[in-house]
C-alpha cells in the first residue's frame, strides 16, 4: 500500500511515519516544504517537496504518486497565529485542502483521504454540553477554527458530489515528544528544562491557566487516524479524544511535581487570546463503536516523555 502524508515532517506527521513504519507492506511517502526542518523524523520516509497552496505542485505529486491513502496533516495549526495572520491560515488550510481534493478527484479518485479537523471547530461550549458529541453545533472562536470547519465542509461536498472516500476527524488536544514549543504544555516543559539548567529564572510564563482541555497522547492519535481510513465510512465526522478534561493550571502543578525546582507562574498579557474556548471535553463513543479504538497511553507517561524530549533538546 502506498501512503502519502502531507506535512510529514511536522509533529503529528512524524509520529504517523513512526506508526506506519511498524506496519507490514506499506510504502511511506511524505510532503514537506522546501525549507522544512527534518529534526522530527525518526523513521524512514520518502520525502517530496510540495507547497500545498500551489495547485500545480499538488497535482504533480498526486498524479505521479497515485497513493492508496492520503493523510492530510499539512496546516497552519497554531491557534494564536490565526489572529495575527488570518489570511495565511485560510490560504494554507482551506485552499491547500481544496487543491488536494481537486487533485484527487481528477487524478486519483479511488484514493482514500483523511482530513484532520480539530475540536476547535466546536468553539464556545457550555458545561452542560459536555462531553461533546459530533452533533454539537459549531461556535468557532478563532480564524483557525473557521478554517477547519471550511476544510470539513469541503470534504463533505466532495463526498456528496464526486463519491470520493474522505473521512474527517475532529481531534481534541494532543501532545507528546516533538510538540512545538509555542503550545502550552510543550512551552511549560521547555521552560522547566531551561530552569533546571540555570538558563531561565524560576518563573514559568503562561497565558490562561483556567482553560480546560481534553488531552490525548499523539501516539494514540496517529493510530486512530489509521483506523479511521480503514474502518470508518466517508462523509461523517469522528471525534478523537480521551474523554477526560484537564485544566492548564492542573497541567502546571503536575509538571512541577516532576522537577526538583520550584518555579512560579507569571502570566503574560501577550499570551492571552482575544477570545478563548474555556472548556473542551469530547466523547469518542462513535469512533470506538466502529474501530474499537481507545486511548492507551497514560497522561503521566505523555508528560514525562515530553519533558524528557526538552531536557535532551536544551
Amino acid at each position: 500500500m502506498k501512503v502519502l502524508i502531507t506535512g510529514a515532517t511536522g509533529f503529528v506527521g512524524s509520529h504517523l511515519v513512526d506508526y506506519l513504519s511498524k506496519l507490514p507492506n506499506i510504502e511511506i511517502w511524505g510532503t514537506k516544504r522546501r525549507r522544512s526542518p527534518l529534526d522530527n523524523l525518526q523513521s524512514p520516509v520518502n520525502l517530496i517537496d510540495c507547497e500545498i497552496t500551489d495547485y500545480f505542485n499538488v497535482t504533480n505529486v498526486i498524479g505521479d504518486l497515485q497513493p492508496d491513502r492520503i493523510f492530510h496533516l499539512a496546516a497552519q495549526s497554531f491557534v494564536p497565529l490565526s489572529w495575527r495572520a488570518p489570511d495565511l491560515t485560510i490560504q494554507v488550510n482551506v485552499l491547500g485542502t481544496l487543491n488536494l481534493l481537486e487533485a484527487v478527484r481528477n487524478l486519483s479518485p479511488s484514493t482514500r483521504v483523511l482530513i484532520a479537523g480539530s475540536s476547535e471547530e466546536y468553539g464556545l461550549i457550555k458545561p452542560e454540553e459536555c462531553p461533546i458529541t459530533e452533533d454539537q453545533p459549531f461556535r468557532p472562536q478563532s480564524p483557525y477554527a473557521v478554517s477547519k470547519i471550511a476544510m470539513e465542509l469541503l470534504a463533505l461536498q466532495y463526498v456528496a458530489s464526486y463519491g470520493l472516500h474522505i473521512v474527517t476527524t475532529r481531534a481534541f488536544n494532543h501532545t507528546g515528544p516533538r510538540r512545538g514549543e509555542h503550545f502550552v504544555e510543550s512551552s511549560f516543559c521547555k521552560q522547566i528544562a531551561l530552569i533546571e539548567k540555570g538558563k531561565q529564572e524560576p518563573f514559568i510564563l503562561c497565558g490562561n491557566l483556567d482553560a480546560k482541555r481534553d488531552y490525548t497522547d499523539v501516539r494514540d492519535i496517529v493510530k486512530a487516524y489509521w483506523l479511521a481510513l480503514e474502518k470508518c465510512p466517508p462523509g461523517e465526522p469522528f471525534n478523537i479524544c480521551s474523554g477526560r478534561v484537564r485544566s492548564v493550571r492542573d497541567l502546571y502543578f503536575k509538571l512541577v511535581r516532576m522537577t526538583n525546582t520550584a518555579p512560579k507562574v507569571r502570566q503574560k498579557p501577550e499570551l492571552m487570546r482575544p477570545s478563548d474556548v474555556p472548556l473542551l471535553q469530547g466523547s469518542y463513543a462513535k469512533f470506538k463503536a466502529l474501530t474499537g479504538w481507545k486511548p492507551e497511553i497514560d497522561w503521566s507517561k505523555t508528560l514525562n516523555d515530553l519533558l524528557k524530549y526538552w531536557r535532551e533538546k536544551v
